[in-house]
């Protein structure tokens, strides 16, 4: 993967934490206010740093709300206006920032959350009914909504906290809220205000991030602009083209994507993972792949390094096992096992008697790479012995033969939650269950690994030991900046400006 040399020193660099010690003068709002002499969490040692001239693009015409927008270079804003009860860095590893202390209850389906002090940009704080509205918001949305499968239930607790009950033990809930907060009564809003450092601001000339002077808390972020200006984009090209010609300080774009525009100027390059996964899976119906062996030798007829580097531009990770090689959850020495290995499948399909056979292989043709993506897997499929026919089909009538098993294989795309949650593959009738890849063991291995994370390898043994998946990449967005402007950016999944505020997660009260 591509790389700038100065991520080599994150954790050299890693911002300035919070404590319980300094003032921070409160702003009053028309509601719940705090005294003005309130001690809350500032910056023990902040860097002084020369504002920035920043310019970002935004699409004035789509969303700014996080559960409604998913549109990629919009919510690369959102890490500078928003908060959420915690964070995720390019590691996998939480850390706190709106939630002060959590309990959990003995049989692991109970969180309650407690929240730290916030102010909102207009001088409200923080409730739990912000907190609720906003994660209850995201559960009906699309972008997020896969991540509630197993939450029955989110209130306010009698205490002030917050309650999120579950069907199933949890052991690493926290990993999912990563979900920006905003005001209650904004959730179905265009703009809502959130909590960050920055809050959108609007004149007759257009509109701007302005650095909140009444952030609850400061921190050592990478961004020192005082005013932030944003350019309203027009296309992924003319983003690309006021990059490297007009003064637009830094871009998120998508190398995977079909309007994806090559940037050739002078930059520095970050790739930044999004969780999109990339993976065959097979009908149960299919003559070829009904035989056991072939089906679980398919992987080995995969060059998954040919696929990343040719076709989305080193802005992919292959990936063996059904879970991102950067996550906590892969298995290097397992993942090994189910490598390239092109004579094991031609071998498995000879000793099958199937050599010659024909497989239908279907895919969304409304992603015109992932059209030429598989027709390069076909390729190879064909080298090892099948005779393989691409049926390239579009919105609908993808959808419908999808669920009406009219194939042997397709190549599939869904987005996984950073807990690499599987359930909606195994589950009767879950969302991604399509071709019969619904396995009553394998789900009840999944829940095991939502209950203790150790349980993850017996459950990618098991997947990958019977063919019911055959992972191929997981993807990745790239950040361009103007050279030498943030050295020590580091961005992560939903966060192009992630920041830290020094707080430690400890471990959680048992209730």
């Amino acid at each position: 993967m591509k790389r700038i040399l100065a991520f080599l020193l994150i954790l050299c660099l890693l911002l300035a934490g919070c404590s319980d010690s300094g003032q921070a003068h409160i702003p009053t709002g028309d509601g719940l206010t705090w005294e003005d002499d309130y001690t809350g969490p500032v910056s023990t040692s902040p860097t002084e740093k020369p504002p920035q001239q920043l310019t970002l693009a935004y699409y004035k015409d789509r969303s700014m709300n996080p559960y409604l927008c998913t549109d990629f270079t919009n919510r690369s804003l959102f890490s500078l206006l928003y908060q959420s009860l915690f964070t995720v860095d390019r590691d996998y590893r939480v850390e706190p920032q709106l939630c002060k202390t959590y309990f959990v209850s003995k049989d692991m389906k109970t969180y309650t959350f407690y929240l730290e002090r916030a102010i909102f940009s207009d001088g409200h704080i923080l409730t739990a009914d912000d907190v609720v509205a906003s994660l209850l918001a995201a559960k009906e949305s699309t972008y997020y909504g896969g991540r509630f499968q197993h939450v029955t239930e989110i209130a306010t607790a009698p205490d002030g906290g917050v309650t999120i009950q579950l069907d199933t033990p949890y052991e690493n809930l926290l990993i999912l809220l990563d979900i920006p907060i905003v005001k209650a009564k904004d959730v179905a809003e265009d703009r809502p205000l959130g909590t960050g450092p920055y809050t959108l601001y609007w004149t007759t000339g257009g509109e701007s991030l302005q650095r909140r002077s009444n952030w609850w808390c400061k921190s050592d972020l990478v961004v020192t602009a005082d005013t932030i200006a944003l350019l309203e984009a027009q296309s992924e090209t003319h983003i690309r083209d006021n990059f490297e010609f007009y003064g637009l300080s830094l871009v998120c774009a998508d190398p995977g994507s079909d309007k994806y525009a090559d940037y050739r100027c002078d930059y520095e390059l970050w790739d930044c993972e999004n969780g999109i996964f990339l993976y065959l899976a097979t009908c149960e119906s299919s003559p070829v792949f009904s035989n056991d062996a072939v089906r679980q030798a398919l992987t080995y007829a995969i060059d998954r390094n040919l696929l990343t580097e040719n076709y989305y531009r080193g802005f992919a990770r292959s990936a063996t096992l059904p879970a991102s090689p950067l996550s906590p959850y892969y298995q290097k020495t397992l993942a090994d096992k189910y490598a390239y290995k092109p004579q094991n499948f031609s071998q498995a399909v000879k000793d099958a008697g199937l050599q010659g056979s024909s497989i239908t292989f279907l895919v969304n043709a409304d992603d015109s790479l992932r059209v030429r993506v598989a027709r390069e897997i076909g390729r190879m499929l064909s080298d090892c012995g099948l005779e393989v026919t691409m049926l390239e089909l579009r919105g609908n009538t993808y959808t419908e033969t999808l669920k009406g098993w009219n194939y042997d294989l397709y190549l599939g795309q869904t987005k996984l939650s950073a807990n690499m949650d599987l359930t909606a593959f195994f589950a009767t009738y879950g969302s991604l269950s399509w071709g019969g890849v619904n396995d009553t063991a394998a789900y009840n291995l999944c829940l095991q690994a939502l209950e203790n994370h150790g349980n993850y390898y017996t459950l990618h043994k098991t997947i990958m030991d019977n063919g019911l998946l055959c992972p191929v990449l997981f993807r990745s967005y790239a950040v361009y900046a103007v050279r030498g402007l943030m050295t020590s950016l580091t961005p992560t999944r939903d966060s192009v400006f992630h920041y830290s505020m020094g707080k430690v997660l400890s471990a959680p009260t048992t209730q």
